[in-house]
């Protein structure tokens, strides 16, 4: 136990020291804004004084993080395997840091419906990105074209329909929880 304890002790002082680094800051600057003496911080960092959690909460805001994510222990789980929608030309993938985003690839055949009646409106936010082909998004009133490697990304409370422009094309999207329970009940998954 004491190795996983010490392990990740390790991580999240080199954590703190990256995001540090990642935002330009030096010592002083993070110290200020965690408001913790500078020799406090760097002891902190080098391993030179105990881990406190008021400190780490501390920190954790001042570097715009969540004491969760700067403790998060890494996952031997790194490969994450798809379920397949063969029946809707669907492959899903759940984001474990975040359950409620659902990262999903889709092959589509046919033009978005002519009849606006037919687009859907719901709570959520998408966001998709065109893998290969010329997709086609009818937001509201407005159609559109979306190339290979352009990304869209809209509310959902806006009637909304996607399809191809002429041949096939591959799309990956991401759903928030409100939209991912929307498109798995209109697929019947």
């Amino acid at each position: 136990m004491q190795q996983n304890t010490d392990d990740l002790d390790g991580l999240v002082r080199k954590r703190i020291r990256a995001l540090r680094l990642a935002q330009g800051w030096s010592l002083e600057e993070l110290a200020g804004r965690a408001r913790l003496s500078q020799s406090t911080l760097s002891r902190i960092e080098n391993g030179q004084r105990r881990l406190a959690l008021d400190s780490l909460v501390t920190i954790a805001r001042a570097l715009d993080t969540t004491l969760d994510q700067l403790v998060e222990n890494a996952s031997d789980d790194v490969v994450i395997s798809p379920v397949i929608d063969s029946a809707h030309g669907l492959m899903r993938w759940s984001v474990r840091a975040d359950p409620g985003v659902t990262v999903v690839r889709q092959r589509i055949t046919g033009p978005p419906p002519e009849d606006t009646g037919r687009m859907r409106a719901h709570p959520g936010r998408e966001w998709l990105v065109v893998l290969a082909g010329t997709a086609t998004l009818m937001l509201g009133h407005r159609r559109y074209r979306i190339e290979t490697n352009q990304a869209a990304e809209f509310p959902t409370m806006m009637p909304h329909a996607l399809g191809s422009a002429g041949a096939p094309c591959e799309v990956l999207g991401i759903f928030d929880r409100d939209a991912r329970r929307s498109h798995q009940g209109a697929t019947g998954k």
